[in-house]
């Protein structure tokens, strides 16, 4: 389990195939408190750690994560949000983030507000039941309110050292990005679902 609040940005190293997967090498300080087998979030996917050396490790995303995710689009130079698993000994500063990725939305729209940025997102309408206004979302790896909720696009508002310290100041319209809805209204409607 992961909060959505983003540890550090790091930088792709290399990506290469093996059969239907991709291995990415990432280059990062946190790479020597890693262990290999260690769960970490990448621009909110959960994947493994499976190779530590010195400042770099390698982690693997299989066919399936491919699909579902923007990680595929990932090339050398560029960066990923890191969050490690979560310690159930403090606060969740953010909310409850699986690292299961729902699907992908894609950037429509960026605007510098005197110091804040406002981004809107155009996601599948299969979820609209999964976003409500002034809910939570984690959108690569950042645990983020929304609000101008439609049946397929939302709004977040972006502060300066969200906009500084995670990789958000690359989207531009046309960018895709990982998302994660809300677990919480995931269990509601499985709930109602099955009532029905």
């Amino acid at each position: 389990m992961f909060t959505g609040i983003i540890e550090t940005l790091a930088e792709v190293v290399s990506t290469r195939k093996e059969g239907g997967n991709l291995v990415i090498t990432i280059q990062t300080a946190l790479a020597g408190e890693l262990k290999i087998d260690q769960s970490v979030a990448h621009n909110g996917v959960c994947l493994t750690v499976t190779n530590i050396q010195g400042n770099t490790y390698e982690t693997v995303a299989v066919a399936e994560t491919l699909q579902k995710t923007n990680l595929g689009q990932l090339s050398p130079t560029q960066y990923v949000n890191l969050e490690r698993a979560m310690v159930f000994n403090g606060r969740i500063d953010g909310h409850l983030v699986q690292g299961h990725i729902d699907s992908v939305g894609e950037c429509i729209s960026c605007q510098e507000q005197s110091g804040s940025w406002l981004y809107r997102f155009r996601y599948p309408k299969e979820f609209a039941a999964l976003i409500v206004e002034k809910g939570s979302i984690c959108m690569n790896g950042i645990s983020l309110t929304v609000f101008d909720v439609t049946a397929n696009e939302f709004s977040v508002a972006i502060i300066p050292y969200t906009y500084e310290h995670t990789n958000v100041s690359k989207i531009k319209p046309g960018y895709l990005v990982n998302l994660e809805f809300d677990i919480l209204g995931k269990y509601v409607a499985r709930q109602l679902a099955v009532r029905n």
